[in-house]
């Protein structure tokens, strides 16, 4: 069985939507004769908890170093907030203290491409040598963080073994990119080591085909595009319907997405019926963004929601399974129209219909339409919200419920033979 060392700063007991691509990889490649060898940080700043992921991966070699996190001295210099709530994404166009505007900037211009930067050197140093002993027949980095990516760069130069470039998310091109308050100088720096992955790498992946696009046009090595995807297994079993009509969200809620009208929808739609009002839920799992909670109640929806904050992957999945109906609304930034949320492909596994809020001709959209699960509609479309609530609100009354289309293509098993005829490709 051929080996690949995979780099990369997530992995599980860490939970959240960056671990979750390479812990399917490593489950399905060896079925594919690629054996996943793992390098990760032994302390590193985990967004979440969940030790449940930890069972999928057991059999996987995992070398973990210490790395050292600026964030922990950023705790020290500065404190953690005591009255505010946890943001899900520090790097928006949100009002800021003068702490996080200065915190940002020292972020920006001194940690490039990321504060995990300080971890590429000693990686380097000490992945040269375990090679030697236990060597591999090619490197593939996954990120962000894109330091990820200058360690292999780095240590595929080394040992001239192939290089796979995996970006979960685009680099300057990403939506936050532009809050990160980077002077001339450093922004110069991000698009040249940008640049210099691009170009020596010997294969880039992108998630998404407009990302996949964009890349295509920065250079001149082969982009790939393997999506992210659902895992079957994780959808096997019984769900008890609970009998109510539930509008269900899972993963991070950020601010900058916030569906205003869809709260106002659901909040007229109460008002006129008195059966929707008492059937109605609104199931949050995940981290929510405290503005986020705020509108809601401002709404007069408060009384409906049901906010069960992190949970592991497998509730998660039960709670999309549970749904009347999937809520995916998208960070209202013009970037987000080439973006499809890893939580897309797992709604797509749950078969049950989606409510997209954004860009109508966007990646996402293309790919809702493609696998008919549902619609996407613009934040300024409230006429088409009310129609499609209706519409699923009658389904529901009816004891149906929409069926979606042909999927296969997203299985976690389908990206991780893509995956392996890449990985294969590059040794020839």
């Amino acid at each position: 069985m051929k080996r690949v060392l995979v780099i990369s700063y997530y992995w599980p007991p860490s939970g959240g939507s960056g671990v979750q691509r390479w812990v399917k990889f490593a489950k399905y490649l060896p079925e594919e004769g690629w054996q996943v060898v793992v390098y990760t940080p032994s302390n590193p700043q985990m967004p979440a908890l969940d030790e449940s992921l930890c069972a999928e991966v057991a059999d996987v070699e995992v070398v973990r170093r210490e790395i050292f996190e600026p964030y922990a001295l950023h705790e020290r210099l500065f404190g953690k907030s005591k009255k505010k709530a946890p943001q899900v994404n520090l790097v928006d166009a949100g009002k800021k203290s003068w702490k996080e505007r200065l915190a940002m900037w020292v972020r920006g211009n001194f940690f490039i491409p990321d504060p995990k930067c300080l971890w590429v050197e000693p990686s380097v140093r000490f992945l040269k040598k375990y090679l030697q002993e236990h060597p591999v027949d090619a490197i593939v980095s996954t990120g962000p963080p894109h330091s990820m990516h200058l360690i292999a760069r780095r240590l595929s130069k080394a040992t001239g073994l192939p290089w796979v470039a995996d970006f979960r998310d685009p680099w300057t091109r990403i939506f936050y990119f532009k809050h990160l308050s980077l002077g001339f100088c450093a922004a110069r720096r991000h698009r040249l080591l940008e640049q210099k992955v691009l170009t020596d790498a010997t294969e880039i992946v992108a998630v998404s085909p407009r990302v996949q696009q964009e890349f295509e046009q920065m250079t001149s090595t082969p982009v790939s595009l393997i999506t992210n995807g659902y895992d079957p297994e994780d959808f096997q079993g019984t769900v008890q319907p609970d009998g109510y009509f539930n509008i269900t969200h899972t993963g991070l809620f950020a601010r900058d997405g916030i569906p205003s009208l869809l709260w106002k929808v659901l909040a007229e739609k109460r008002r006129s019926d008195a059966l929707f009002a008492e059937k109605f839920r609104l199931r949050l799992l995940g981290k929510t963004d405290q503005e986020v909670l705020d509108e809601i109640r401002a709404a007069g929806l408060e009384d409906a929601l049901v906010n069960l904050g992190y949970q592991d992957h497998a509730q998660a999945v039960y709670e999309q399974r549970n749904a009347t109906l999937l809520l995916l609304p998208l960070r209202k930034e013009p970037e987000y129209k080439s973006v499809l949320p890893g939580k897309l492909f797992e709604y797509l596994g749950a078969r049950r219909p989606i409510l997209g809020v954004g860009d109508a001709d966007g990646a996402m959209a293309d790919v809702i339409r493609e696998t008919r699960a549902g619609v996407v509609i613009d934040w300024t479309d409230q006429e088409a919200m009310a129609a499609y609530v209706d519409k699923i609100w009658q389904a529901f009354l009816q004891g149906e419920s929409p069926s979606s289309g042909d999927i296969s293509r997203y299985s976690r098993r389908a990206t991780a033979a893509a995956m392996a005829r890449l990985l294969d490709k590059i040794q020839k």
